[in-house]
């Protein structure tokens, strides 16, 4: 006779360390700016709450931007971003670090004074990706997809 699965699922509390996590926002609409951030939302949460109780200052987060949604962090497209604007504002006082590439910035036409001072430009994105990674920061790149059917559709 088969053996069963146990009736309940079991909750673990993995024993994360310290995040250090640098992410590659490469996105090919702008709009999908906003769910990448909720990518943080999902690193900094779980951690800043029970049993970890991690304080943001505890976390080292990089976020290199360098596709389309460097629109979104330039000031003159506020009204159009500015949940996004926002939001990042919010991360940025928590210390996650935003960082546009330069050569990105430059395709755009953007100089410097375009930008939200919590915005940096580098020089590239590809090398300051290739920077964190080697300091070992773990790389993260959010897979943005579009959702065609509803959690209660196909629950």
């Amino acid at each position: 006779m088969p053996r069963l699965a146990s009736s309940e699922a079991k909750v673990v509390a993995t024993p994360y360390g310290e995040p250090k996590v640098v992410m590659d926002f490469y996105l090919e609409d702008p709009a999908k700016i906003n769910p990448a951030l909720y990518w943080i939302r999902s690193l900094m949460n779980p951690l800043m709450a029970a049993p970890y109780d991690y304080a943001p200052e505890f976390m080292d987060i990089v976020v290199v931007i360098h596709g389309t949604e460097v629109v979104a962090t330039v000031k003159h497209n506020y009204e159009t971003y500015r949940d996004a604007v926002e939001r990042m504002k919010y991360y940025a006082s928590l210390g996650v670090k935003f960082k546009v590439c330069g050569i990105a910035a430059q395709d755009y036409g953007y100089q410097t004074k375009d930008f939200y001072d919590f915005i940096e430009i580098v020089p590239s994105a590809i090398a300051e990706l290739a920077h964190w990674q080697l300091q070992g920061y773990a790389l993260i790149t959010p897979k943005i997809m579009i959702k065609e059917h509803s959690i209660e559709d196909i629950r």
